[in-house]
C-alpha cells in the first residue's frame, strides 16, 4: 500500500493530491493514508502537507528504495521483484542464499557492503550511499558453458546504459568498466548448476558514483562517475543500465541473438588493438588483442600464434598500466 501511494504522489510529479483523492483510489481509510505518508517521511522524502490542498512531494531522498527502483521502470521481466537493504555484506552472496526459490529478474540493492568483491576474491570498495551495488538473479535456459557471454551482457548494458546519459565509457574485457584508463565499475557473475542444467546465475554489479577520494591502496585504479565530471543520479544509473540489460538479455535467451552485444563489446574495447599481460595463477604471458569473436572470448596473438581466452579463465592488465 506505501508503495501504492508513492506512485500516486510521484505521479502528480510534485502537485498535490488530496488524502481523499488517495483513500479513494485505494479503498483505504484517510486516517490510513496519514499513517502510509509519515512511513514514506521516514524514508526520507519530503512532503508538504496543506489543508484543502493534501500531500505533495518536494524531494525525494537519494536512496535505491524498492518503490523508487520499479517506479516507472520499463520492463518486462527484471525488478518486478526488488530487495532493499541498508547493508549487506555482499549482494551476489544474498542473492545466492535465495536464489532457489526467487524469481528470475529478482534484483538486491544494498545502500552499502561490508564484504563486497570482485572476480578472484578481490575485495570492493563499497562506500554507504555513493555507489550502486546490485546483483540479478538470472534463471536462464541455456547450457552451463553459455553462462559465460552473461558477463559480456552486463559489460555492454553498462556501456550503453551510460551512454544514453551522456557517459563513455569502455570495457576492459571481460569485466571492468572503465572511464580514463581508470576502473568506475565491476561485475562479478556466478553460476549455481549441475552438469547440464543451470539453476540459477548472479550477476553482481558494483558501480562508483559519487565517491571522491579513494583508499590509498586504489586511487590511482579506480573513479567515479562524479570524480569524471558527471553529476548523475544514481537512480537514473541504475534503472538506465537495468533496461538496456533485460533488452540484451532476452535477445540472447529468446532470439540466439548475440549480435548487438557483441558489437556493442568490440566498438567499446578498451583492450583492442592493445598489448596487454595475460594473468593464469602464477603465469604472466604477454600478447596482443585482436579482436572479441561471436562468442564474446577475447582474441590474441602470442608468438604469431592466435588463441581465444574464454571469460572466467583469465585476468588481463594493460603492458604499462591498468588498461
Amino acid at each position: 500500500m506505501r508503495e501504492k501511494i508513492l506512485n500516486i504522489l510521484l505521479d502528480k510529479n510534485k502537485e498535490f493530491v488530496s488524502g481523499e483523492e488517495i483513500s479513494e483510489r485505494l479503498g483505504i481509510t484517510r486516517s490510513a493514508v496519514w499513517k502510509h505518508i509519515k512511513n514514506i517521511k521516514q524514508q526520507g522524502y519530503e512532503i508538504e502537507s496543506v489543508t484543502k490542498k493534501g500531500y505533495k512531494i518536494v524531494k525525494c531522498p537519494d536512496l535505491l528504495t524498492t518503490e523508487i527502483v520499479k517506479y516507472n521502470l520499463n520492463t518486462n521481466l527484471l525488478g518486478k521483484e526488488v530487495i532493499y537493504c541498508d547493508t549487506i555484506g555482499s549482494t551476489n552472496d544474498y542473492a545466492k542464499e535465495i536464489a532457489k526459490n526467487a524469481k528470475e529478474g529478482t534484483i538486491i540493492i544494498s545502500e552499502e557492503q561490508t564484504k563486497g568483491r570482485g572476480r578472484m576474491g578481490r575485495y570492493w570498495h563499497s562506500i554507504k550511499g555513493d555507489g550502486i551495488w546490485m546483483s540479478i538473479i538470472l534463471k536462464p535456459n541455456i547450457y552451463p558453458h553459455e553462462a559465460p557471454f552473461i558477463t559480456q551482457i552486463a559489460g555492454a548494458s553498462i556501456v550503453s546504459g551510460l551512454k544514453k546519459l551522456g557517459v563513455n565509457s569502455l570495457i576492459k574485457w571481460p569485466n571492468d568498466i572503465i572511464i580514463n584508463n581508470k576502473k568506475v565499475s565491476g561485475i562479478l557473475t556466478e553460476l549455481g548448476a549441475e552438469i547440464d542444467r543451470i539453476n540459477y546465475i548472479v550477476v553482481g554489479m558494483g558501480m562508483n558514483v559519487k565517491t571522491i577520494d579513494f583508499p590509498e591502496n586504489v586511487k590511482e585504479l579506480a573513479t567515479s562517475i562524479k570524480k569524471e565530471g558527471h553529476n548523475l543520479k544514481r537512480i537514473d544509473i541504475l534503472k538506465s543500465i537495468i533496461e538496456e540489460f533485460e533488452h540484451l538479455y532476452l535477445k540472447y535467451i529468446q532470439d540466439k541473438d548475440k549480435s548487438e552485444c557483441i558489437k556493442i563489446c568490440r566498438e567499446n574495447s578498451a583492450v583492442i588493438g592493445k598489448n596487454i599481460y595475460i594473468l593464469k595463477g602464477e603465469e604472466k604471458r604477454k600478447a596482443k588483442c585482436v579482436d572479441i569473436t561471436e562468442e564474446g572470448n577475447l582474441v590474441i596473438i602470442n608468438n604469431n600464434i592466435k588463441e581465444e581466452l574464454i571469460s572466467g579463465e583469465v585476468s588481463i592488465r594493460g603492458d604499462k598500466d591498468y588498461v
